[in-house]
């Protein structure tokens, strides 16, 4: 039986619309297209459509169109924001990246560096430095769109953050563990969020990945990575290896990757099943935390570990974002002698409602215990 198309998403004073099964429904609304947000919708085919409706106050925000389109609709009062020319990305994009999108063409002779990912970032090399306020404008409107279509996602989930080191090499004890960390968090049912980059992180949206499988589908799969231990020297190697995995076990588990081009060096991984890339990279750590509603996971990790671990100590101490989340660092040692964040951390939490939200375990087999203890304290 046929299904009728979903309803515009609302937002703000508009509606957005983000198919064009959603643009059709809509003609037939009283008052047509009028303050809808239409974004990124290709409406070459919908001309007759644009030239009847009524598009007072509309607003189309990357939508190809024919130009007695184009100049009707303006002529309505509506706003048209055109496609951008020769751009490797698209600033008004409507959802999140795929693996499969940003890693397009990988297989292929060109390998990484003709895929969109390697693509944009080397456009934000050349555009990140020569204060254009353009190309500085696309970023920003990019980033926005990323944000909103990450929080649409991402509503009513319960996420869980994971940070860590990206030097986590496959193959290692650490990188199995992240992975099986990552497995037990989805199978709980939550949702998993990683920086989305290699290492710690690419291991725990493996994780989630093989969530649904038999528990001998990590095994395997983590057998066949290690013959590909890093994503240097080749980004190439490094991808195709983790799309050979994904063609084994296809259909794997949903996780959530938020990697930025800021880090241009390091590739988003392909086991995170919607990942949203930023150029601006403190939006997106920000954004990671703040969207870890859930709690979030400590592993072993270096400057930017610890700096994440403060970044969300920080409206937990405050109370700025509400009640404390949980909080939970792997690995007693690291935490406490090479890196002694956790002696501050409890410092800092004492005699604070956060206190209850925080803890140290030794082992990554531990986290997901301590995590629902956390959230239940």
């Amino acid at each position: 039986m046929a299904t009728s198309p979903p309803p515009p998403r609302p937002h703000g004073r508009g509606r957005e619309i983000h198919t064009l099964d959603e643009f059709d429904a809509s003609l037939a609304r009283p008052g047509g297209l009028a303050g809808l947000r239409v974004q990124s919708v290709d409406l070459t085919d919908r001309t007759f459509a644009l030239l009847s409706a009524s598009t007072t106050a509309t607003v189309f925000l990357g939508c190809p169109m024919e130009p007695e389109a184009a100049a009707k609709v303006r002529a309505d009062g509506a706003l048209v924001f055109p496609p951008v020319p020769d751009l490797p990305f698209d600033p008004y994009r409507n959802r999140l990246y795929t693996p499969d999108e940003l890693y397009r063409d990988v297989a292929g002779a060109g390998g990484y560096a003709t895929t969109p990912d390697a693509l944009s970032y080397a456009w934000f090399g050349t555009t990140r430095a020569d204060g254009d306020v353009f190309s500085s404008m696309l970023r920003s409107i990019h980033d926005d769109a990323v944000g909103d279509a990450l929080d649409e996602h991402l509503a009513g989930r319960r996420v869980v953050g994971v940070m860590g080191g990206h030097a986590m090499g496959r193959g290692t004890e650490a990188y199995a563990g992240a992975a099986r960390l990552g497995r037990s968090l989805a199978r709980t049912g939550y949702t998993v969020a990683t920086g989305g980059g290699p290492g710690a992180m690419e291991a725990a949206n493996l994780g989630a990945y093989t969530a649904p499988f038999d528990d001998p589908a990590l095994d395997e799969a983590l057998a066949l990575l290690a013959k590909t231990p890093s994503f240097a020297p080749s980004v190439t190697e490094w991808a195709r290896a983790a799309f050979g995995v994904r063609a084994l076990l296809p259909g794997g588990g949903d996780s959530i990757g938020i990697p930025t081009w800021f880090y241009g060096h390091e590739p988003p991984n392909a086991f995170a099943g919607h990942i949203a890339k930023y150029f601006a990279n403190a939006l997106r750590e920000d954004g990671l935390l703040a969207r870890s509603t859930a709690g979030v996971v400590f592993l072993p990790g270096a400057a930017g570990t610890v700096q994440e671990i403060f970044d969300n100590a920080t409206p937990n101490y405050y109370g700025s974002l509400g009640a404390p989340t949980p909080m939970v660092l792997v690995d007693r040692a690291h935490w406490t002698t090479r890196l002694p964040a956790w002696p501050l951390l409890e410092t800092l939490a004492a005699g604070r409602p956060m206190a209850a939200r925080i803890a140290l375990v030794d082992s990554v087999d531990e986290a997901p215990a301590a995590l629902e203890g956390l959230g239940t304290a």
